[in-house]
């Protein structure tokens, strides 16, 4: 069978550009160093996927797809929750990594973005779709989450069961791929390269002309095509992993039942979903312990599969998995990450197959890594983590992926606010010496009842501060919309910034840069202290 989604598992919702004022971004070259998602770049060992030190990492991530629609960024831009309160809220819930899909359109030069809400998201207006991807990575890496990009569609008109079509051939799409390796290397927030989403069958058999796999058809082989382009990725950035799915059926055709032929009868599932050949048929690359196999499973919401009407579903479902994609796990060939898989669960056996589906990947660090489809709510296959607001969050399918989410470093929740210490406790922060800190402040940009600023503080002490803590006093009726570079919360007039767990320390003549934005009149931050300290 195959998955009849022509519009990769979300239906377009489109909203009007905003035109605005051109802001720089910059692509962020800091350590990612998280508690789910491990140091520096990651590769395989078996079927784990492990981290610089050798430490065992389990992705569990969700999907927030936009940019491979016409719209050509995220979507959700245009809803009241800026786009950094959507990755604080994901980050929170335990997701540490993003998986990004992608059309070409949206690399082209002069790709413009739209549907963004100049209002809530200021500093976006005017950005290019890759500058915002930026400005996506640099934040969501300083949270310890990681990037994974997914090349979703040749154009945003919708997906193709091959990896080139008419008007964008393999060289463009392995270009453009060559782009985004260098224009991200030495960042180690973006681990790699999902490289085609869902390849699929189209035609019928005998005369296939859709996506197989060892089939040694270079037109249609998917298995020899991503060796090409994975390998021609690791050329320019070998720390990348590289995210490789199935096909739907092996031939890459559909069984044509009028032939009277039971030999073209093959057995075919989700489209990207079938990587049943490739233990027979493995993918190589020339850089050892990069392969990582990308799945993609769903429920009856996306299309009613025979194995869901069986007399013994959902006891089926194990065999199922274990034909399709399981073994290569089980028989510690390579790690599988899990791509897309969901379900509305409007139909209750699809709560029984979510559940199931989790358990089989097991528990803990050493589970199989996943990236649930997904965060947006305008799925019309599955619907989404987030409700229509992009805010308030579906507890009934949270609930069942929570127990096998492992959150980044800066995910959780925040801390209390509470006010600014003036003493140190023993094994506390450690405080500079009275006035050994320096404050600087920039208004970013204004508008009708807010305002977007960065308040650069230098410690100017002798010693480190670790942790250390950033506060500042605002007028009555101004209060915190969202911040970044820290964990920044307000309490009456009072904000404080607290350090990310995974930069603590700020040291001797070393300075940090807390972003906000903000409602209310625009107002410079008064009585700045570092850890108590006035600046």
């Amino acid at each position: 069978m195959f998955r009849p989604k022509a519009l990769g598992g979300a239906l377009t919702a489109l909203a009007t550009a905003a035109a605005g004022v051109f802001i720089a971004a910059a692509v962020s070259t800091s350590p990612a160093v998280a508690a789910g998602t491990g140091t520096g770049y990651l590769h395989t060992n078996g079927n784990k996927i492990v981290d610089s030190t050798g430490t065992t990492v389990r992705l569990t991530g969700i999907n927030w797809f936009g940019m491979e629609t016409d719209n050509k960024t995220f979507h959700g831009l245009w809803s009241n929750n800026p786009w950094r309160g959507q990755l604080d809220k994901m980050a929170s819930l335990g997701y540490n990594t993003l998986r990004v899909p992608y059309s070409n359109d949206a690399l082209k030069p002069g790709a413009t973005a739209s549907g963004i809400n100049d209002f809530v998201n200021p500093d976006l207006v005017g950005l290019s779709p890759l500058q915002i991807l930026d400005k996506v990575i640099d934040y969501a890496g300083s949270k310890g989450m990681r990037i994974i990009l997914d090349r979703h569609r040749p154009t945003a008109a919708g997906q193709s069961p091959l990896w080139y079509t008419s008007t964008v051939s393999e060289a463009t799409w392995i270009n453009d791929w060559k782009m985004l390796a260098q224009r991200y290397a030495g960042n180690p927030t973006v681990i790699g390269a999902d490289l085609h989403n869902e390849p699929h069958a189209e035609g019928t058999n005998p005369a296939a002309t859709g996506a197989c796999w060892g089939c040694g058809d270079t037109t249609r082989d998917w298995r020899l095509a991503a060796e090409r382009a994975g390998n021609a990725i690791l050329g320019v950035q070998p720390n990348w992993l590289i995210f490789v799915e199935g096909v739907s059926c092996p031939s890459g055709g559909l069984s044509n039942v009028w032939d009277n032929d039971p030999s073209n009868d093959e057995d075919c599932g989700w489209w990207g979903g079938n990587l049943s050949k490739a233990g027979e048929f493995p993918v190589r690359l020339n850089v050892a312990n990069r392969l990582v196999y990308s799945p993609h499973e769903y429920a009856t919401s996306v299309y009613e599969q025979e194995w869901f009407k069986a007399a013994d579903y959902p006891a089926n479902l194990p065999a199922i998995w274990d034909k399709y994609w399981g073994y290569l796990h089980k028989q510690n060939i390579a790690p599988i990450m899990m791509g897309e898989f969901g379900s509305t669960l409007a139909d209750p056996r699809d709560k029984v197959w979510l559940e199931k589906l989790m358990a089989y990947t097991g528990t803990g660090v050493n589970g199989m890594s996943f990236t649930y489809w997904s965060w947006n709510p305008n799925s019309g296959d599955t619907g989404g983590i987030a409700l229509d607001d992009w805010t308030n969050i579906n507890t009934a399918k949270q609930a069942i992926l929570q127990p096998y989410l492992i959150a980044p470093s800066g995910g959780g929740s925040s801390p209390t606010p509470t006010a600014t210490p003036t003493a140190t406790p023993t094994g506390g922060p450690t405080n500079p010496p009275t006035g050994a800190c320096t404050a600087t402040y920039r208004q970013v940009n204004a508008w009708q009842g807010g305002f977007q600023g960065e308040l650069t503080v230098k410690n100017t002490g002798s010693a480190a501060v670790n942790p250390w803590s950033v506060a500042w006093s605002w007028p009555s009726g101004v209060t915190l919309g969202s911040g970044w570079n820290a964990t920044v919360t307000q309490a009456g007039t009072t904000v404080t910034a607290a350090a990310p767990s995974h930069a603590p320390s700020l040291a001797a003549g070393a300075s940090v840069t807390v972003g906000f934005t903000a409602n209310g009149t625009a107002s410079a931050p008064a009585t700045v202290r570092l850890n108590g300290v006035s600046c």
